[in-house]
């Protein structure tokens, strides 16, 4: 498995705002996964526009890091297992099935979480910042059963012998399944089938509409179609751009992100 250059990590640390210690501690980090999903966007825009999306670390990071664009899982988790491997943390990548919203049962493994261990730590934990919408902030222990609240949202994980651990979520009061994963390890190109059927087929949810969300201290924004929304702690404000400009121009002030002009208007 590939760890980040040294010489990248203090550029990506800047991307996501970070200037803290670099050993690798389960403060640290949590920390880093916090600081990461308020800096950088999850967004489709390239599958959107039907540009090929490159897992090859040098590309993510041109995008990512230089760039400062944001990406979806295969993107993001990669490239955060490789700057926590360049840190000294020990990290396993799975393939998930992503449960939420999804009306195919059992749905398609579409999705890359990781396995981390801290050098003080017999304990594995879930880092995750590759999902749009609601998310763990921080990194949670897979222990089974254990209810871990973070902040309204409360998070516990349940063994199935079909699926292996199934990561719930409380909504609303009740459980609910937001995605599920073996505790295989996978080689990168393992995720090349998944990744490919995101980009290309036609029912991939990707290839519909613009999707993007950050998160920020008072909750995140979201970007679904043409509409962006802004949740602030119990609210929810909502706008719709009337035009290509202040569709950038929203865009850049909410999400960071600049599009080549010849990406033309989302919808």
């Amino acid at each position: 498995m590939h760890a980040l250059p040294s010489d990248w990590v203090s550029s990506y640390l800047k991307r996501i705002g970070y200037s803290g210690p670099l050993e690798p501690s389960v403060d640290v980090l949590l920390e880093l996964q916090k600081r990461h999903v308020v800096s950088v966007p999850y967004e489709n825009f390239d599958i959107l526009a039907r540009r090929p999306v490159s897992l090859e670390l040098q590309d993510i990071f041109e995008k990512i890091v230089v760039q400062g664009r944001g990406g979806y899982c295969f993107e993001l988790n990669r490239i955060f297992a490789a700057l926590l491997r360049e840190l000294g943390f020990e990290v396993v990548d799975y393939v998930a099935r992503f449960w939420r919203d999804e009306t195919q049962t059992p749905p398609k493994q579409r999705h890359h979480v990781l396995g981390v261990r801290a050098a003080t730590m017999q304990e594995w934990l879930l880092a995750d910042v590759g999902v749009g919408g609601v998310v763990p902030r921080l990194p949670l222990r897979i222990v089974a059963d254990l209810e871990q609240p973070q902040g309204v949202e409360c998070y516990r994980f349940e063994r199935d012998l079909r699926f292996g651990l199934k990561l719930l979520e409380r909504r609303k009061g009740a459980w609910s399944c937001y995605y599920s994963f073996t505790e295989e390890p996978k080689e990168l190109n393992d995720f090349d089938f998944a990744h490919y059927w995101c980009q290309h087929a036609p029912q991939s949810p990707f290839r519909k509409a613009a999707i993007a969300c950050v998160h920020t201290p008072l909750g995140r924004i979201t970007l679904a179609g043409s509409e962006f929304r802004l949740f602030i702690e119990n609210r929810v404000e909502t706008f719709t751009p009337q035009t290509p400009e202040a569709f950038r121009a929203a865009l850049e002030t909410h999400f960071g992100i600049r599009l080549p002009m010849d990406f033309g208007w989302p919808s």
